[in-house]
């Protein structure tokens, strides 16, 4: 009777074939195959989040900059160098998505790792703070 691999073994297995160049689609199609088969479905999240670090532990790290507006390939230049300085990433693929709410500033989500500096985020910290006072 086969032994059931742990989520990290498989997020290993899919972080080095992601490193070694092969298709993501392809990589998600096997690891879609492997959750559903071993009944671990539930598990999906998890392991995405464990193959993200593992990847970003070898320098190659996918981050969402959240804005209230798109942001300029400048601006993102600028975050990168950012990043790379906070993470020793050698690779860095930027993902920014826009939204009214956060009013101004960016949040920037790396795997397991949040920066946020938005106003949205501020306004609610100050309000919490004059509640407490």
């Amino acid at each position: 009777m086969a032994r059931r691999l742990s989520r990290r073994s498989v997020a290993r297995y899919a972080g080095d074939q992601l490193l070694a160049g092969v298709a993501v689609g392809e990589i998600m199609t096997l690891l879609a195959a492997y959750l559903v088969t071993e009944k671990q479905t539930k598990h999906a999240g998890l392991i995405i989040r464990d193959i993200e670090e593992y990847v970003a532990e070898r320098g190659h790290v996918g981050a969402t900059v959240t804005s209230a507006f798109a942001l300029s390939e400048e601006t993102l230049s600028e975050l990168r160098k950012y990043i790379a300085e906070h993470t020793q990433a050698t690779d860095i693929s930027l993902h920014n998505e826009v939204d009214e709410k956060v009013l101004g500033g960016v949040k920037i989500s790396l795997p397991g790792k949040e920066l946020d500096q938005t106003i949205a985020t501020q306004l609610t910290a100050l309000k919490t703070r004059f509640k407490k006072a």
